[in-house]
């Protein structure tokens, strides 16, 4: 019992986390990625950057939701808070400055997607569906040999 309450509680943390850095994304492209490049170079971060961030947000925010390689994916979204948080946010403080935002809901983001590459979510996860159909093939090759 005590490992479905687990399961189910990490599939809404996959899934939230899933939703935040697709929506995330998906602005920084509905909103012009070249602003978004630009606003990188003028932080001192090369400008194509923009496209990787905005892309991994995306795919990364998609994948989550529907739980694909939720450990990985969620190691490159720690990734990327962490560098947001030392390279944009710590400056402006917690809260923030009134002009920007603080990194908060960067460290809550950051704690999310590290408590899931560390542990993983296997409820309702298409990763799960996937490795037992891999293990029902390998199980009948397996008999098919004995036999």
């Amino acid at each position: 019992m005590l490992n479905n309450k687990f399961e189910a509680s990490t599939l809404i943390l996959r899934v939230i986390l899933g939703i935040t850095f697709f929506v995330h994304g998906l602005v920084k492209f509905q909103g012009g990625i070249e602003n978004i490049v630009g606003w990188f170079d003028s932080i001192g971060l090369p400008g194509f950057l923009a496209y990787g961030v905005a892309t991994v947000e995306m795919i990364g925010g998609a994948a989550l939701v529907l739980g694909l390689g939720s450990r990985i994916v969620s190691g490159l979204l720690a990734l990327l808070m962490i560098g947001a948080t030392v390279k944009v946010k710590l400056s402006v403080g917690f809260l923030g400055n009134g002009q920007m935002a603080g990194y908060e809901l960067d460290l809550a983001l950051l704690a999310m997607a590290v408590f899931i590459a560390i542990n993983g979510s296997k409820m309702f996860a298409l990763d799960q569906l996937i490795s037992k159909g891999q293990k029902e093939e390998t199980t009948s090759f397996s008999k098919s040999l004995n036999n």
